[in-house]
């Protein structure tokens, strides 16, 4: 038995599991009529029943943990509205809405702003293309925002406006890899002391990343504010295996990221394995169909 293997549960008696509320959205409408993004094949038939019974296992599983889950209703003619980890970035009641890049999804901002008001949000509407918490992460008190396909550098000005909060910007390359959460995984809801302070500290919280899929200057500001960050390999980021929601000791992962998936038990973490393949069709996997809720009146 290596070091690892002895550690880990060891580690995982400290891991807590931390209640989440989150958003979804049946996949009711989910097909692929279009291609915005390099998974997307409109030739390639989808199962939109398949794609329900994936998405139900997901929505089961929060609850079987624990957690809570409020849905909006699906809207037709809007096939990627399952993914509501695009439609805003709320901390604190406040939801900053999201503004999309391409036509075919621009409806949805609108209506996931409606949702967020009626369920007692105070709403920032957005005046930059942004797309919510695919390229927005809150890391302890950061929020780590992507940059290079989808959301453009002025959102991340006007989302340390809104929440008062520091920014750091990452520019993805790989446009497999189009938004932030595709690259990076946050492990852990809160950041432990760091050490030095401003920009230059040395982050203490948990995440999981993809190095190959950042330029270099990201590459530098990852290792050096997360030196204990988990780093992917690339076959496990092809798989979507970095997609993934985690609740600071369950971390829901694709199967397919087996490599990911041992070295999170090695952390102590409990990989807990959702098939989203038919999802994947269009792009998105466990994060993409998961907006945290933080904040709000219920």
């Amino acid at each position: 038995m290596s070091t690892n293997e002895t550690a880990a549960p060891a580690a995982q008696s400290e891991r807590i599991a931390q209640h989440r509320r989150y958003l979804m959205c049946r996949p009711q409408h989910f097909t692929v009529s279009y291609s915005i993004n390099p998974w997307m094949e409109p030739s390639r038939p989808t199962d939109t029943d398949v794609a329900l019974r994936q998405w139900q296992t997901l929505y089961d599983t929060y609850l079987a943990l624990g957690h809570e889950v409020e849905l909006i209703d699906p809207l037709e003619g809007l096939p990627d509205m399952v993914y509501t980890a695009n439609g805003g970035f709320l901390i604190d009641g406040i939801a900053y809405g999201a503004k999309f890049r391409f036509a075919e999804r621009a409806a949805e901002g609108p209506a996931f702003m409606e949702w967020f008001r009626d369920n007692g949000y105070t709403v920032a509407e957005p005046a930059e293309v942004n797309e919510g918490e695919g390229d927005f992460l809150l890391v302890g008190d950061t929020i780590l925002a992507g940059t290079g396909f989808r959301s453009t550098g002025d959102s991340h000005r006007e989302v340390g406006e809104v929440f008062g909060k520091e920014v750091v910007s990452l520019t993805l390359t790989d446009p497999r890899f189009y938004h932030l959460d595709t690259a990076i995984s946050v492990l852990d809801p809160v950041q432990g002391p760091s050490t030095g302070s401003g920009a230059g500290g040395v982050e203490r919280a948990n995440i999981a990343y993809l190095p190959s899929a950042f330029d270099e200057e990201g590459r530098g500001i990852l290792a050096e504010r997360y030196p204990d960050a988990i780093q992917v390999d690339d076959a496990d980021g092809a798989v979507f295996g970095l997609n993934s929601a985690s609740d600071g000791r369950n971390v829901l992962i694709s199967p397919r990221a087996k490599g990911f998936e041992a070295q999170l038990r090695e952390r102590g973490y409990n990989p807990v394995l959702i098939d989203l393949s038919e999802l994947l069709l269009g792009g998105g996997g466990i994060k993409c169909c998961t907006l945290e809720l933080r904040g709000g009146t219920r």
